[in-house]
């Protein structure tokens, strides 16, 4: 028996997030590889730099001149959402801010909108400073 899929407008933005938290991860992991001759261990912990709460918090201005009304619409309804826990090393505000961030690469995902996701995570690679983002 094949299960329907759930209409992506029925999801909750904190299971968007939950895609979107892998999609903007595996984007970093690819840029650094590409890009960079990191050993694993320096990998990981320079992807957790950019995957922060604090580093994604950083990034929306980036990105939100950028965004379609729909896209805006999802991106408040991830920072909008409760949550029961908040990162260690992140304020709520950036926390909040992440998880809108991430709901709205998740999605974009889902609705196979690789082009779009590219174009704002390009946006976000060239923009932030993660030097002064992490401070």
């Amino acid at each position: 028996m094949q299960k329907e899929k759930v209409d992506i407008r029925e999801q909750s933005p904190l299971s968007l997030a939950f895609v979107g938290d892998s999609v903007f991860e595996l984007l970093v992991r690819r840029r650094l590889v590409e890009y960079t001759r990191l050993q694993p261990g320096r990998l990981h912990s320079t992807a957790i730099k950019y995957v922060s709460a604090k580093a994604q918090c950083a990034a929306l201005p980036a990105v939100e001149p950028l965004l379609t009304e729909k896209e805006l619409a999802v991106l408040h309804r991830g920072k909008n959402a409760s949550k029961a826990s908040v990162a260690k090393h992140a304020t709520p505000a950036e926390y909040r801010a992440s998880t809108g961030l991430e709901a709205l690469f998740g999605w974009l995902y889902l609705q196979g909108m690789d082009e779009r996701i590219q174009e704002l995570f390009e946006q976000i690679w060239n923009s932030v400073d993660l030097e002064n983002a992490m401070k």
